[in-house]
């Protein structure tokens, strides 16, 4: 009976160690050497390629400094390189679309951050840790009838 037992034993670890060799992940990239992903923000779309370079990115064949005006915004679309210690080592070229600038800003990060997923597997972890692979699904609100908003009521008059 106890050589049942450790011939079971035996099998779940030779399962195991064949699950973690089909669990590694490889990088995706494309015959220019570049990773593509969509990022989703709201209601603007990204479509995102990073490649090896010196940090330049294109959004909308425009720099970053000419397309986004405020730091913040700046800010946002850096952060997966910061969180990924990869400042200045990827071009990025986007073309976004809908919404307006934060959304865009948030569809734009979000994308960057699959991207660095399918170049760099081994990033997922800091990646997901910092949450930028999740999509964030808050979206506006419609409006109801009798509404003047989607929740605001309409001004009430007793007389």
């Amino acid at each position: 009976m106890a050589e049942k037992i450790e011939s079971l034993q035996d099998i779940k670890k030779a399962a195991n160690s064949e699950a973690a060799e089909v669990a590694v992940r490889k990088a995706k990239k494309d015959k220019f050497g570049r990773a593509y992903a969509t990022g989703k923000r709201k209601d603007a779309v990204a479509r995102v390629w990073i490649k090896a370079g010196k940090g330049e990115i294109t959004i909308n064949d425009k720099s970053i400094d000419q397309y986004f005006a405020r730091p913040v915004l700046k800010m946002i679309i850096n952060q997966p390189f910061e969180v990924a210690n990869r400042v200045n080592e990827f071009d990025v070229v986007c073309t976004v679309k809908g919404g307006g600038l934060s959304g865009q800003a948030g569809a734009i990060k979000h994308g960057i951050s699959k991207a660095l997923d399918l170049y760099e597997p081994e990033l997922r972890t800091c990646l997901k840790k910092a949450g930028f692979l999740t999509r964030d699904d808050r979206t506006v609100e419609r409006k109801k009838y009798g509404r003047a908003k989607a929740r605001r009521s309409y001004q009430f008059s007793k007389r």
